[in-house]
């Protein structure tokens, strides 16, 4: 029987849109990861301090995970879904957006203003789940694609029930939403 994985890697070489990059498995666990540089950005008497962070922390709620790289074209690619999310007003006790940024995956000499970005949104949308990532270890565990955007979607177990790199197309936005209604 013929091997498919260097199909695949053509595949990947020849169409550069598609990603084949990611580890994630549509029904099964999340892969765990923990973020010791920097982590997630917590406020304290409205001052920024980071915690360690580990994808252990995301069950007991559906989330949608929106993975980026630290740029805004990243943070811009799927700004749609978040806004439809906003819209939902999914109820906060059973559902979480966490936004995690790849602070490594920044152009070069803007870390320090991916950075400060991040703690205004902190600021801004308290409620938030944000995890600041310095060193890349989430983009290099589940193996995402650079310069790019991740969404996925977890039950209350964190088994995925969605994920794509890109943008979403409306479809898949609805897709995304009806997922989490569903397992709300």
């Amino acid at each position: 029987m013929m091997n498919k994985k260097p199909i695949f890697t053509l595949l990947a070489m020849l169409l550069p849109g598609t990603v084949f990059a990611h580890n994630l498995t549509v029904g099964e666990a999340l892969p765990n990861v923990t973020v010791a540089d920097k982590g997630e950005i917590t406020l304290q008497d409205d001052k920024i301090v980071y915690q360690d962070w580990s994808s252990h922390q995301l069950t007991g709620k559906v989330r949608v995970i929106q993975a980026i790289a630290g740029r805004s074209s990243a943070k811009a690619m799927n700004a749609d879904l978040m806004s439809a999310i906003t819209a939902a007003d999914f109820p906060d006790e059973q559902y979480q957006t966490t936004t995690i940024i790849n602070q490594d995956d920044a152009i070069w000499g803007t870390g320090s203003f991916v950075k400060s970005s991040a703690e205004d949104s902190k600021r801004e949308f308290s409620w938030s789940s944000m995890v600041l990532d310095a060193n890349g270890s989430v983009h290099e565990s589940w193996q995402l694609a650079a310069e790019n955007s991740a969404i996925i979607v977890l039950d209350k177990d964190s088994q995925v029930l969605f994920v794509k790199e890109g943008k979403l197309t409306e479809q898949e936005i609805n897709q995304a939403l009806e997922l989490v209604k569903s397992n709300l």
